[in-house]
């Protein structure tokens, strides 16, 4: 039947979408609208499980670098008077003849959606905590088998897709990049072959085709609107030549003044016997007056650069080796038994625990029970984590943390959700 979606995909949708949606990256490190789509021909079980498990896996293969890789689980219940069973990934007949329909989705560390479907009169605690711990299990199950498949988030994006790189200029900036009229700004996008969109707050976007353009159009808005800074060293084009010292350009429509006296180690008798007009020289800024105007110096790197080779030649051996460390005396433990022992020994000698003592002790085992179920589930999770922190000691995943006010407006269907996740007006390609 083809039609528009109706009531249950779209909540299936909107439960996957909220799923997957606590994962993702941040709009300024990845700008892109994200559409997934998910067609259900066919199912006997939880379509939206799927629906999260299929859209984790098309976000890192596309190269979307998610925090954490997220599947769902559909948990089942059946009960009869006292007794009762906890079901998982029921199917279409479990589902219909059973109490409960639990679905369940997040990482290996947490849980990002729920859904619950219930028929019977209520729920206790303790088979909310199994039915939980089992839902875990079987997460933590799934994941394995897709990170199998997809260790991690792609390095890249698809060659096929559009590049978008963005970045924040100060606001007092925004006129420089634009220029009079708009000459500045259609002048890059002419050069380049790209799409920069500005945006009142100074968040800058530069869309293109070509990877190579893309970059050098964003290194040149980051170096137009840079700011100058003493100490920094520069690669720069020498602009002028006079009597008193060399004009270099280290940024776009930025200039500083190389002293003759800053150009080489010794006596200069001409400047053009150092430098000439187009000649690319690294120098060093060790100024900057009331006007603004920068004093730089080639002299200064010259010297530090000897330095450091005599360093390096003295090496070690005029420091010494390290002696061996001493061995540290070992601390005393104390041998205190502690609130808790005193409290339990005096409990035993006034009469005995009673029936909330076998209360307590009945609580204690099932909180060690549900600690070591725990800890079970932590190495998996460890173990499943591995690839993701590799991927952030290189500073490409971000915090799992819920993002909040991201929830974009479109149309969900056909068993998943086609929702678009989009945040103001950004330039480049959509």
């Amino acid at each position: 039947r083809v039609g528009t979606p109706g009531r249950r995909e779209i909540g299936h949708g909107a439960l996957a979408e909220r799923a997957l949606e606590m994962v993702l990256p941040r709009a300024d490190r990845f700008p892109y609208t994200i559409r997934i789509t998910s067609d259900i021909l066919e199912s006997n079980g939880s379509s939206s499980m799927a629906t999260v498990c299929a859209g984790a896996l098309a976000l890192m293969d596309a190269g979307v670098p998610i925090s954490q890789p997220v599947a769902g689980i559909a948990m089942g219940l059946v009960m009869e008077g006292s007794k009762y069973a906890i079901l998982s990934d029921i199917l279409g007949s479990e589902d219909h003849c059973g109490d409960m329909d639990f679905k369940v989705a997040g990482t290996p560390r947490g849980i990002t959606a729920l859904q619950m479907d219930i028929k019977c009169e209520g729920l206790t605690r303790q088979i909310m905590e199994e039915a939980l711990a089992q839902a875990r299990e079987g997460r933590v199950a799934i994941l394995r088998k897709m990170l199998a498949v997809l260790r991690a988030p792609r390095a890249e994006i698809s060659p096929h897709a559009p590049r978008l790189l963005t970045l924040t200029i100060p606001e007092d900036k925004i006129g420089a990049v634009i220029g009079p009229g708009g000459r500045t700004v259609r002048a890059l996008q002419d050069e380049f072959s790209v799409k920069i969109s500005i945006e009142d707050d100074g968040r800058v976007t530069v869309a293109g085709p070509d990877v190579a353009k893309v970059e050098a159009a964003y290194q040149r808005v980051k170096d137009m609107t840079a700011e100058v800074e003493v100490g920094s060293v520069y690669k720069g084009k020498v602009t002028s030549v006079k009597e008193f010292g060399a004009f270099v350009e280290i940024l776009p429509g930025q200039e500083g003044m190389v002293h003759v006296s800053e150009l080489a180690e010794g006596f200069v008798r001409s400047v053009t016997d150092v430098v000439r007009i187009g000649d690319e020289i690294e120098v060093k800024v060790i100024g900057i007056d009331d006007f603004g105007k920068i004093k730089l110096s080639r002299r200064a790197l010259l010297t530090a650069d000897d330095r450091g080779g005599e360093r390096r030649d003295r090496g070690r051996d005029e420091r010494g080796e390290r002696g061996e460390r001493e061995d540290r005396p070992e601390r005393e433990r104390d041998t205190g038994r502690g609130f808790r022992a005193d409290r339990e020994e005096a409990r035993g000698r006034h009469g005995g625990r009673g029936v909330r003592g076998e209360a307590r002790d009945e609580f204690a085992e099932r909180r060690e029970r549900g600690a070591e179920r725990d800890r079970t589930a932590d190495a998996a999770a460890d173990d499943l984590d591995a690839p993701f922190e590799e991927r952030g000691a290189e500073g490409g995943r971000d915090e799992f943390r819920p993002h909040r006010g991201r929830r974009g407006r479109g149309d969900r269907g056909n068993g998943g959700f086609r929702g678009r996740r989009s945040e103001g007006r950004r330039g480049g390609y959509r």
